[in-house]
């Protein structure tokens, strides 16, 4: 499936599904849920990474990187923003769905990728992104995703 078809159809899935999600997430989490759901069935990464991860880079989607750069990881690349008259380090997605494909991408490039591909225990996943230096604090940034994990009940998903 070419990568555009799989952005299409996260984009769908994401459209129609969106409305039946569980009571006491945050509306970033319920809105992001069918995203991270099929890229965990894709990539067999645990979808509570995905939201946990692009909760604290994104600040639940109100951060400058996320309105500004479509950016809920932290990516660094190529944007636009010089057009504008701003700097910034971080890479422009067209929509935040092509930022999450982009993020499950970066990870099938990591070396734990393979080690853990299929292993739906987050917990490992983070700590091998942290170990892998994903963050520039990795132990704050360790305790803050798996934190954010706990406190939204993102357990549940998967």
């Amino acid at each position: 499936m070419s990568c555009t078809k799989k952005i299409t159809l996260l984009f769908f899935i994401a459209l129609f599904l969106s409305p039946f999600f569980m009571f006491g997430q945050s509306a970033y989490v319920r809105k992001f849920v069918p995203v991270a759901d099929s890229l965990s069935a894709i990539y067999k990464v645990p979808a509570a990474l995905f939201l946990g991860v692009a909760v604290i880079e994104s600040g639940s989607g109100k951060s400058r990187n996320a309105k500004m750069l479509n950016n809920h990881f932290g990516i660094i690349g190529k944007n636009s923003l010089h057009k504008k008259g701003k700097k910034s380090r971080y890479k422009q997605y067209p929509s935040a769905t092509d930022s999450y494909v982009d993020f499950a991408n970066h990870l099938t490039k990591r070396k734990f990728y393979k080690r853990l591909k299929g292993k739906m225990n987050y917990v490992l996943w983070v700590d091998a992104m942290s170990k892998d230096n994903y963050s520039e604090m990795p132990k704050v940034w360790k305790q803050r995703v798996l934190s954010t994990i706990k406190t939204n009940n993102i357990t549940r998903i998967q």
